[in-house]
């Protein structure tokens, strides 16, 4: 810095030399004097001389003093005689705001020209007038009793508003007082510059010092005086677990009953010198020897006891006792620190012990000894296998022996006596014997039943033993049912609909066999044709579930119906009627769609009633509609050649019958027919009966009980549907002659008459 001034200043003269050339006077060449110093807080007498500027001269001049000083801040301080060049101290100057003063001095001759210009440095000595100063007067800090020795503490800092490059700016750290003062600690600094590591020797132990307060000093080295200041660190030290918890005993009844579980067995007490309430004095308990899972052990948070619970069932005839060793830790890890000796340089000699420390002495719990006994209680019978599995054919003989189940006792020390009693039996398939168990088939089982399951159909049966309280065990039988041929493909849908086509058409019809195979399908279908539907009508495929049924050559519109056999894959089989009906899609697109559902909640002479009477003003709007139809035709002469015009399509009866009446007359034939033979059904001896197998194993309704006024009413029911029946056979031949369809649709010319 010094340097870069007296360049500065030589700048300044070589520029002042400069602009006097200009002047075309002779000067005297600059140059540069000695620097004073001058001591900072000085205490006077003021003014004081600090120097003279001899300047070689020949004539008068005059002194003029300019710059930091002077005229400058610090003002004051220094001041030059005019005419003998005397440079003198005034006050005092502060080394901590001007460390130099750079002045200016001018010689001036008579004529007030410059004679001469110098530079003056004025370097101010320091003086030790600033002690050491703490960047903060309080420090605090915790640690645990549990860490070692020559951990930091912490770290304190200062600085010294003195020249840093003299021994006044320069300081060191100490440690002045330590309250309390224990054996078994000491703190020491080390120093980096104006930073200062705390650290300490020895072992903490939080029962002899919960808290340290170190005044630390800091001093700096001043030759003639020595300053100094302090602070204070306040070390918190925290409770760590440097006493080992000890089981002292347990209460209780220590021993249960066999098939306990949840219940408290045994409590166990503990003590620990540490802090109440800190995890160093909370207990934490192992189990050694429990690899069944047998019990548990958990701590009581306000007791710090150990709580020992059965949680799983023991068996009194497998073991009568069981040993366990128990082992109580703290939430720390334990450690223990001890002074052994005690050095001036380096750390002390110590000893230490741990449970999970690396170093020191490793510190095993002891383990604490119990015996859990086991009391013996009723237990109850066993089945063995506890499921059993039978196999039995569907359909077998009432009485047929299934099985005889097995069960046992496992007490020791109670009687084995016991008697069966049936559980879950959703249909009353079976009995069981209460004495020897025997399982036998009181109801004939059908695999097709709704309560059958994959074949399988399931019985609880219980087993009790006669002691007090009893004990009841539960064994399950399975029972697979074999399939037998006892069902016979039935069509899904007994009636179909066809399109009214020159073109030969099909639709599809399905079976279905509650059998499995090989007693279902694929299905055998042969078509039984009469002499009226010979060449109508083929399935093909014949074999198979769905088989197509194919129209080969055109017919009427109108309902058919025939006989189909279909057998499963053993020939097993049924004739069954197929109801078919053929209509002209063109017109209606839905014409081939059932428009009626039955209803049978109506009463039986209700719906025959109003069956009847719609029948006859059917018939009646007919023949009114025959009789008003205007007959158009167009008569030919005799003349060979012409064309006679119809409005049919052949001669015969001109009467045109709406469609909406042909297709209300169909419909109301088919549901009289289908209304007769419900109540035939119905009626035919009580509304209440059951299904049952004819000689054909077909399973068809059967009346239970016969009442001889519903006979009566049958037979009444019969004779009107035949009488019904007949008159509308008449009315409808009177209509259309055989095989001539109703005039349900416009005529049309054809190509050739």
């Amino acid at each position: 810095m010094r340097t870069i001034i007296t360049m500065i200043i030589i700048l300044f003269m070589t520029c002042v030399v400069a602009d006097s050339a200009h002047t075309k006077i002779r000067q005297k060449r600059a140059w540069i004097i000695d620097s004073f110093t001058i001591e900072e807080e000085c205490p006077g007498p003021f003014p004081y001389i600090l120097g003279t500027v001899n300047l070689e001269k020949k004539f008068w001049l005059r002194y003029i003093l300019g710059g930091s000083g002077a005229t400058m801040n610090p003002k004051g301080v220094l001041s030059v005689n005019d005419y003998t060049g005397e440079v003198l101290v005034h006050k005092k100057v502060d080394y901590e705001e001007f460390k130099k003063l750079l002045l200016r001095l001018e010689a001036r001759d008579k004529n007030d020209r410059v004679d001469t210009r110098l530079g003056i440095e004025i370097k101010i000595l320091d003086i030790n007038d600033h002690a050491p100063a703490f960047s903060n007067k309080y420090y605090e800090t915790t640690l645990n009793e549990s860490v070692s020795q020559g951990e930091l503490v912490t770290t304190v800092s200062a600085s010294d508003g003195d020249d840093p490059t003299t021994p006044n700016g320069t300081f060191r750290f100490t440690v002045a007082s330590v309250t309390p003062k224990t054996d078994n600690v000491e703190f020491y600094i080390s120093q980096n510059n104006n930073t200062g590591s705390v650290y300490f020797k020895g072992c903490l132990d939080y029962e002899k010092a919960k808290k340290y307060t170190v005044l630390i000093k800091a001093t700096d080295n001043g030759d003639k005086v020595q300053l100094s200041s302090t602070s204070t660190l306040v070390l918190n030290i925290t409770d760590q677990n440097n006493h080992l918890p000890e089981i002292t005993g347990h209460t209780g009844p220590g021993k249960i009953k066999e098939r306990e579980s949840g219940v408290e067995v045994l409590r166990l007490q503990v003590t620990d010198k540490d802090r109440q309430g800190s995890p160093a004095w909370k207990a934490k308990f192992t189990l050694i020897g429990n690899q069944e899972n047998y019990f548990k052990i958990q701590t009581d948070p306000k007791t710090n006891e150990g709580i020992l619970t059965v949680i799983k069932a023991m068996d009194y005839e497998e073991q009568t006792s069981k040993n366990v060793s128990i082992i109580v830790e703290n939430e720390e890890p334990y450690f223990f620190c001890k002074v052994k000796t005690r050095t001036s340089q380096g750390l002390w000699d110590v000893e230490t012990r741990s449970t999970r420390s690396r170093t020191g002495v490793l510190i095993l719990p002891k383990p604490y000894l119990v015996t859990i006994a086991v009391e013996d209680v009723n237990d109850p019978p066993e089945f063995v296998p506890p499921v059993r599995k039978i196999m039995i054919k569907e359909n077998s003989l009432v009485g047929t022996l299934l099985d005889t189940l097995t069960v046992i006792d496992p007490d020791k020390t109670y009687g084995n006596s016991f008697h069966f009693v049936k559980g879950k039996d959703k249909d009353n398939w079976v009995s069981v014997d209460s004495k020897t168990g025997q399982v036998s088939v009181a109801k004939v089982m059908d695999r097709e039943s709704p309560l059958v399951n994959h074949s399988t159909y399931s019985v609880i049966v219980y087993a009790v033993n006669k002691a007090q309280p009893p004990q009841t065990g539960t064994g399950t039988l399975v029972i697979y049912l074999a399939d037998e041929n006892d069902n016979v493909p039935l069509l899904v849908e007994d009636a179909v609909s066809m399109c009214l086509s020159d073109e030969k058409t099909m639709t599809n019809i399905t079976a279905v066999d509650l059998d499995l195979p090989p007693y279902s399908a694929p299905f055998h279908y042969e078509l039984l044709e009469d002499d009226q539907m010979q060449g109508k009508w083929k399935i093909e495929p014949n074999h198979g579930t769905t088989v197509n049924l194919v129209r080969e050559t055109p017919v009427y519109a109108g309902h058919y119906e025939i006989k189909i056999k279909i057998s499963d894959n053993q020939g097993y089989g049924l004739v069954q009627k197929l109801s078919i009906t053929v209509c002209d899609c063109s017109s209606k697109p839905n014409c081939h769609v059932r428009s009626f559902i039955s209803q049978p909640s109506l009463s039986s002479s209700v719906i025959m009633i109003l069956a009847f009477l719609l029948l006859l003003v059917i018939l009646l709007m007919t023949l009114t509609l025959c009789k008003k139809q205007k007959k158009t035709m167009i008569l030919s002469d005799d003349t060979p050649g012409n064309l006679i015009m119809y409005n049919i399509e052949m001669p015969g009866t001109d009467c045109k019958v709406p469609s909406e009446t042909a297709h209300l007359i169909q419909s109301s034939v088919k549901m009289s027919n289908g209304i007769f033979r419900q109540h035939s059904m119905l009626h035919n001896g009580s509304t209440r009966g059951s299904y049952r197998q004819n000689k054909y194993d077909m399973k068809v309704f059967s009346p239970r009980t016969t009442s001889e006024s519903m006979s009566r009413n049958c037979a009444a029911l019969y004779i009107n549907d035949t009488y019904i029946k007949k008159i509308l056979s008449k009315r409808l031949d009177q209509l259309q002659t055989l095989e001539v369809e109703l005039c349900d649709y416009e005529p049309h010319c054809y190509a050739n008459e």
